[in-house]
C-alpha cells in the first residue's frame, strides 16, 4: 500500500460489519485505563468524553506503538511504517518528492537529496518495503521519470550481522546478494544515532574505510515499544515486566489483582518458566536424586505439555541425554540435569511480535472462552477458574516466514534446514497472504489489485 502495489483498503475490513455477524457491540473510542479495584474500563470518545463499561472478563489486545529508541530527531523527520495510515502518507510524500525531484528548477545536488531514500530497520517489514520501493522505482518511476532513475539511491540499514537476522543464515545472504545485485545499499552493524532534517547520522560497529557516516533523508523506521493503556495496565498490576503485559501460558495475566484479564498479541509476553527451579522442587519431594532415559522421557514430556514454549529445546531427549550425561553410566545425576536445564532455561526466548503470533492467540481464547463458557453456564461461581486451570496451555505452531525481495521473489524461512528463495516462493508468498485476508471481500480486492499493477501499473495520483 505504500507504494501503490495494493490499496489500504482492499486490506481493511470494517469491525463492524465484524461484530455484527458475531452479534457483538462496537464502541469506536478508546480505551484509557483498566480500574481493576472495580472491574471497570475507562473509555474516552473523540470528543473527549469519558465513560466506564463493566467487565467479567477482559481481552487486552492492543498491541503496541512504533518506537523511537531514544533517536533524537526520528518523530521530527521519519517516517514509521506500521498501520495503513502511515502507509498512505509514505505513498502521498513518495510521489510529492518525484514531482518535486522533476520540475525545472531542481539542481542535481537537490535531485539526489530528495530522491535518496533510507530504511531504518532489517526486518521483514522493513525488507519488504525497500523491495517494493525498488519494484515502484524501475516499474513505474521509469516510464513516467526516466530523468530521475540516476539520481534514485535507496538504502537499508541494519544493527545485526545480516538483514533478515530472524532467518537462516544462508536466506539472509541470499535477500541481500539480490538487493546488491538490484543496487539496493545495505548496510550492516550500523545504528542510527540521530535523525536530522536532510540527513541520518549512523554510526558503524565496524567501520571500514569509504563507509559513510552521514546518509541523506530517512524514509522510513521501524520498532516497536509499549502503548500508553500497557503502561498503565502494568503500573497498577502488583509488578510488571519491562516490556509486555506478562501471561501466563493460558493467556491470563499473572498478577493475583488481575486474574479476570487476558492479553494477547505485541502487547503481552508468556512468561518463560524456571524449568530448573520447576524440576528441583519435583526432585525434592519425590527424594530421587538421578534419572535413567525413560525417567528423563517421561519428565521431558510432563514439562513441555505444562510449557509447551519448551518442546523445541526438550523434543530431541535422546540426544539431550546422551550430551549431558557426561560420566557415561546411563543416568543423570542431580548436577548433570541441573547443567542440562541451565541451559535449556538461557536458551528460552519469547514468541516473535507477529501476526502469526497474535493469530494463533486470538483463535486460542476463542476457543477456550467457548468452552469455558459451556463449562460454566449453571454452575458453582468458581467453574469458571476450575475449567480454565484445566484447559490446556497456548502452543504456538510455526509456519515459518515469508519476506518479499523485489522482482516478484520472495524468501521462506522455516529453520535452519528448512527455505529458500525465488520466484515460486514469490507466488508462495501471494498465497499465503490472500489466505490470511480477514474475508472474501478483500481476498478478492487484493487479488484484483496485483492483477490491476501487472496490466495498468500502480497508481501514482496522490
Amino acid at each position: 500500500a505504500a507504494v501503490g502495489t495494493a490499496e489500504a483498503r482492499s486490506l481493511q475490513e470494517s469491525l463492524r460489519k465484524i461484530c455484527r455477524r458475531s452479534r457483538a457491540t462496537f464502541w469506536q473510542a478508546s480505551v484509557h485505563d483498566v480500574h481493576l479495584d472495580i472491574k471497570m474500563v475507562e473509555v474516552r470518545t473523540d470528543q473527549g468524553d469519558r465513560f466506564l463499561v463493566p467487565y467479567d472478563k477482559l481481552v487486552i489486545a492492543v498491541g503496541a506503538q512504533n518506537a523511537t529508541f531514544g533517536v533524537p530527531g526520528v518523530k521530527e523527520h521519519a517516517h514509521f511504517l506500521k498501520t495503513t495510515a502511515d502507509a498512505r502518507k509514505i505513498r502521498y510524500e513518495l510521489l510529492a518528492l518525484f514531482e518535486q525531484a522533476s520540475l525545472p528548477l531542481t539542481t542535481e545536488k537537490q535531485k539526489k537529496d530528495l530522491l535518496s531514500f533510507v530504511v531504518a530497520g532489517g526486518g521483514p517489514t522493513g525488507v519488504e518495503f525497500a523491495a517494493d520501493l525498488y519494484d515502484f522505482i524501475h516499474e513505474d518511476v521509469s516510464q513516467y521519470f526516466p530523468n530521475l532513475l540516476p539520481f534514485v539511491r535507496v538504502s537499508i540499514i541494519q544493527s545485526g550481522e545480516h538483514i533478515l537476522n530472524g532467518f537462516a543464515q544462508a536466506i539472509s545472504e541470499y535477500a541481500e546478494t539480490r538487493f546488491r545485485r538490484q543496487h539496493i545499499n545495505v548496510i550492516t552493524n550500523a545504528r542510527v544515532m540521530e535523525v536530522r532534517n536532510q540527513s541520518m547520522v549512523i554510526k558503524n560497529k565496524h567501520p571500514l574505510p569509504g563507509d559513510p557516516d552521514v546518509i541523506d533523508l530517512p524514509f522510513g523506521l521501524t520498532g516497536i515499544e509499549k502503548r500508553d493503556l500497557t503502561r498503565r495496565v502494568t503500573a497498577r498490576c502488583e509488578h510488571s515486566n519491562a516490556k509486555a503485559l506478562e501471561v501466563d501460558g493460558g493467556l491470563q495475566l499473572m498478577y493475583h489483582n488481575a486474574r479476570d484479564i487476558y492479553a494477547l498479541g505485541d502487547c503481552a509476553t508468556i512468561a518463560n518458566p524456571r524449568i530448573l527451579n520447576v524440576v528441583e522442587e519435583q526432585f525434592k519431594k519425590s527424594g530421587r536424586m538421578k534419572l535413567t532415559l525413560a525417567e528423563f522421557n517421561e519428565l521431558a514430556s510432563g514439562i513441555t505439555k505444562k510449557y509447551p514454549q519448551t518442546q523445541v529445546h526438550l523434543s530431541k531427549v535422546s540426544e539431550l541425554f546422551a550430551e549431558y550425561d557426561t560420566d557415561g553410566n546411563n543416568v543423570l545425576d542431580l548436577l548433570e540435569l541441573k547443567r542440562l536445564l541451565s541451559d535449556v532455561d538461557k536458551k528460552m526466548t519469547s514468541l516473535p511480535a507477529t501476526a502469526q503470533v497474535a493469530s494463533q492467540q486470538g483463535s486460542y481464547l476463542a476457543r477456550k472462552f467457548n468452552v469455558l463458557e459451556s463449562s460454566a453456564r449453571d454452575a458453582s461461581p468458581d467453574a469458571w477458574a476450575v475449567a480454565d486451570r484445566a484447559y490446556p496451555p497456548f502452543r504456538y505452531r510455526h509456519l515459518g516466514s515469508f519476506s518479499y525481495v523485489g522482482g516478484n521473489e520472495a524468501v521462506y524461512n522455516y529453520d535452519d534446514s528448512v527455505g529458500g528463495g525465488g520466484l515460486l516462493v514469490g507466488l508462495a508468498w501471494r498465497g499465503a497472504y490472500l489466505s490470511r485476508q480477514v474475508s472474501l471481500r478483500t481476498r478478492a480486492l487484493l487479488a484484483f489489485d496485483w492483477a490491476k499493477r501487472y496490466v495498468f501499473g500502480r497508481d501514482i495520483s496522490r
